[in-house]
């Protein structure tokens, strides 16, 4: 653990608890804020997603994303993508099992839809959980209430990107 200020450039996420149950937190962003919880039977409030969940909607949110960016850029007819995405991890220790289900909506070819579930793997997010990732942690005295949006979002840049 290191206590110097970071210099890094990103998107902020500032999380607090919120001293409603043992659990229950909020995640605050440039653009909203979302509670995160546990459900009830492990001693949650069950009054939002926990972090695994976040985790996988955030899968399945940047690979819709992704596959809307290509469709259009393309001129592809798609009409709608749904993304189903179930976590998996047998212990604390063992790799993580991400398994997506698409369904593209859409007068699609078969070369066409083919192409997007290429393209669903390109996603940044998907990116990020299969190359792996590197987590620094600082001590602070405290920390800002509200996070900044100093920079353009990252995430949009890297869909484009991947779309490309």
């Amino acid at each position: 653990m290191s206590e110097a200020p970071s210099t890094a450039v990103g998107e902020a996420v500032v999380v607090a608890e919120t001293g409603q149950g043992r659990l229950q937190v909020e995640a605050r962003t440039a653009s909203g804020a979302i509670l995160i919880d546990e459900p009830m039977s492990v001693g949650g409030l069950g009054s939002g997603p926990n972090p695994y969940d976040l985790l996988s909607a955030a899968l399945g949110a940047c690979t819709s994303m992704t596959l809307r960016l290509y469709a259009e850029r393309k001129g592809w007819p798609l009409e709608r993508v749904q993304v189903g995405v179930l976590h998996h991890r047998a212990a604390l220790a063992a790799r993580d099992l991400f398994e997506l289900t698409i369904a593209l909506e859409g007068p699609l070819d078969a070369d066409q839809k083919a192409r997007l579930m290429e393209i669903a793997e390109h996603c940044p997010v998907h990116r990020t959980l299969d190359r792996g990732s590197e987590v620094k942690v600082a001590l602070a005295p405290s920390i800002a209430a509200e996070p900044s949006l100093a920079v353009p979002p990252e995430h949009m840049r890297d869909c484009q990107a991947a779309s490309a």
